[in-house]
């Protein structure tokens, strides 16, 4: 009989506790993402502002981002760069494409691509919506201010970033953190977001390619042709797979100058750099068949067998038909190494 009262004893604690949890209003996670869910669909977009940090090579690489999305389908994400102004990049989707701009160096090229469905966008409100979604294994916890998930990623050139951390307002649904993780839960990227507007204004301009190309916010100083005439400073790669530099080319252009680099060995490949001598008249985009990714230093086209990005005011081209994408991603991001010539 004793057992049997303290049993209901306990019972009944654990159902009043039970009572003020939820009277307290926190939530489940289930709660929460249909919370989530429900801020997306009454927002007709948003505007944020964050800071991306990517904790990469010998030097963190820090990024400010502007995002704008109108519904359905409009995206401009303005990424800068303090150290490298004439590399500022505009990643752009109209009802014309996919485009990624460096406005600096009237440079563009147009992606035929499901970007940003199809791959993890640590900046996107919507895709950590669906990655919560989507991850049937998705731990949950609740601190004083925020819903906390830890979920799978969907990179899916490069596998070395399998799980994140999503930080959620409790008051507001929206992201305020993002923690991209290793295979050891080691931080790599983090994105932190300030100004999350979900009641923007837009303009039809706002997502025109013309715009954007000579937007001051991305370039607010505009590069002028004498200052391509700087010294060429030479980029190698710190990572290469195994493989050692067997040739580099130098070719002088009727525009720039252009370096090639041959490296050899169970997976070699090849490494061009080329600068102008100035920048040439805007024409239209370039189109590639590959996808968007992130090196850090810059957004890249990556395809099956190489990647084309701008940087430090060259055009770089890495080509193998031996490297896996991931490998070509990883030698792409490592490209940091100087020597001016």
């Amino acid at each position: 009989m004793f057992i049997i009262r303290k049993l209901f004893i306990y019972l009944v604690t654990a159902i009043s506790l039970t009572i003020i949890l939820s009277a307290c209003g926190e939530k489940s996670q289930e709660d929460v993402i249909k919370q989530m869910d429900k801020q997306l669909d009454e927002m007709s977009g948003y505007k944020a502002k964050a800071e991306m940090k990517m904790y990469t090579g010998k030097e963190d690489q820090v990024y400010n981002i502007d995002i704008w999305h109108k519904k359905k389908d409009f995206y401009r994400v303005a990424l800068s760069n303090n150290e490298d102004e004439k590399g500022n990049q505009i990643i752009l989707k109209n009802d014309d494409g996919v485009f990624v701009l460096t406005p600096a160096l009237d440079k563009s090229f147009k992606f035929q691509t499901e970007w940003p469905q199809n791959s993890s966008q640590p900046y996107l409100f919507q895709s950590l919506y669906q990655d919560i979604k989507d991850d049937k294994d998705a731990t949950f916890k609740v601190t004083d201010s925020h819903y906390v998930f830890h979920t799978k990623t969907n990179y899916q050139s490069n596998n070395n970033l399998p799980f994140q951390e999503v930080y959620i307002d409790k008051k507001t649904y929206v992201p305020v953190l993002v923690k991209v993780l290793d295979k050891d839960n080691q931080a790599i990227v983090e994105v932190k977001f300030a100004n999350f507007d979900t009641k923007p204004s837009f303009e039809d301009k706002d997502f025109a390619l013309e715009e954007n190309m000579s937007s001051s916010a991305v370039a607010e100083k505009p590069v002028s042709k004498d200052v391509m005439d700087e010294a060429f400073t030479v980029l190698f790669p710190e990572h290469t797979a195994g493989a050692e530099l067997v040739e580099q080319k130098d070719v002088d252009l009727e525009n720039g100058q252009r370096v090639i680099m041959s490296y050899s060995g169970d997976k070699s490949f090849t490494l061009i750099q080329e600068k102008p001598a100035s920048v040439e008249t805007l024409s239209s985009p370039k189109e590639v068949p590959g996808d968007i990714v992130n090196l850090g230093h810059s957004i890249g086209a990556l395809t099956e067998s190489g990647i084309e990005w701008e940087y430090n005011g060259s055009t770089f081209y890495l080509a193998s038909d031996q490297l896996t994408k991931e490998e070509l991603v990883d030698i792409a991001k490592s490209v940091t190494g100087k020597v001016v010539k």
